[in-house]
C-alpha cells in the first residue's frame, strides 16, 4: 500500500529510476474519457449488486431456514458455485451468455422471446456480469445469513404466530430487527467487495462495448499492465483505496458494536 502511494506520484517503469511527477499521474488519468465511464459503472455494478446480490441470499435464507427437510442438501446446492474457481464460473456464465448456441437465448427461444446480445449489448451488459456474481458469491451471503437466523429465539416466532403473523409479517416484525446489525455489516462488506469487481469484466467483456463495463479495478489493470503506466495504475488505485477506506472504517466501527452487543 505505501508502494503504491509512492508510484501515484512517480513515472515508473520498473527499470529506470523512478521520476517524481507530482500530481501528473492524477491529471493523466481524470482527463482519460474512460475515467468518469469507469466510476460510473463502478458505482452501477454496485448498486445493481445491492439490489440483486444483497436481497437475494437473504430471501433464500429466509426460505431454507422455514423448511422442514432437506436443509443439509439444499444448504449444499446454494454453496456448490462457491467451490468453483472464480475463473470457470465465469467461463462457464460465457457459454451461457453466448448468442448463438448459449444457454440463455435457447431459453429465451423455448418461450419464443427474441435471442439478447447479453454482453454486446451496452443495454444489457453490465446487468449480465451483476448476474454472474451475484451466481458466484450467492452460496457465502446465505449461509451467513441462514446462521443468524437459526441464532434467533424460536419463543419469538411462537409468540407472533399466535398473534396471526403471516411469514410476511414474522419477517418484518422478528426477523429483520433480530439480525439488523449482521445485514448492515454485509451490505458494508458487499460494496467493499463489488467496488473492486475485475475479474467478470476482464473475462467476459474486456471493458466493453463502448467502455459499459470498464470499471476502476479494470481500468487500473489497463493502466499498469497494457499500456505500462505504473504510476497511473496507481493513481487510480489510491482513488480507489480512499474510497474504500471509508467504507472500511465503517464496517470496522460496526463490527465493534456489534461485538460490544
Amino acid at each position: 500500500m505505501v508502494r503504491e502511494v509512492v508510484l501515484s506520484f512517480q513515472e515508473n517503469n520498473f527499470v529506470d529510476p523512478g521520476k517524481w511527477v507530482g500530481l501528473d499521474n492524477f491529471r493523466t488519468v481524470i482527463e482519460d474519457p474512460a475515467f468518469r465511464a469507469a466510476w460510473l459503472n463502478t458505482a452501477a455494478f454496485s448498486g445493481l449488486a445491492l439490489v440483486i446480490g444483497y436481497a437475494v441470499p437473504f430471501v433464500l435464507a429466509v426460505v431454507l431456514n422455514e423448511l422442514r427437510h432437506a436443509k443439509a442438501y439444499l444448504r449444499f446446492v446454494v454453496y456448490l458455485p462457491v467451490m468453483l474457481p472464480p475463473a470457470v464460473a465465469v467461463l462457464l456464465f460465457k457459454w451461457f451468455y453466448d448468442p448463438g448456441s448459449g444457454l440463455f437465448n435457447q431459453a429465451l427461444g423455448a418461450v419464443n422471446l427474441p435471442p439478447l446480445s447479453w454482453l454486446d449489448s451496452t443495454g444489457t451488459a453490465l446487468i449480465s456480469l451483476v448476474i454472474v456474481s451475484t451466481w458466484m458469491n450467492l452460496g457465502t451471503g446465505t449461509l451467513i445469513y441462514l446462521a443468524a437466523l437459526q441464532s434467533i429465539p424460536g419463543d419469538l416466532y411462537e409468540s407472533a404466530e399466535l398473534d396471526g403473523a403471516g411469514l410476511l409479517k414474522r419477517v418484518w416484525h422478528v426477523t429483520i430487527p433480530q439480525t439488523k446489525l449482521i445485514l448492515l455489516v454485509m451490505l458494508l462488506l458487499q460494496i467493499v467487495a463489488t467496488m473492486q469487481v475485475f475479474i467478470e469484466p476482464y473475462l467476459l467483456t474486456g471493458g466493453g462495448p463502448e467502455n459499459a463495463t470498464v470499471t476502476v479495478a479494470y481500468l487500473m489493470y489497463q493502466y499498469a499492465f497494457n499500456f505500462g503506466d505504473f504510476g497511473g495504475g496507481s493513481a487510480l488505485g489510491l482513488m480507489l483505496m480512499i474510497v474504500l477506506l471509508v467504507f472500511s472504517t465503517i464496517y470496522l466501527r460496526v463490527s465493534r458494536e456489534e461485538e460490544a452487543r
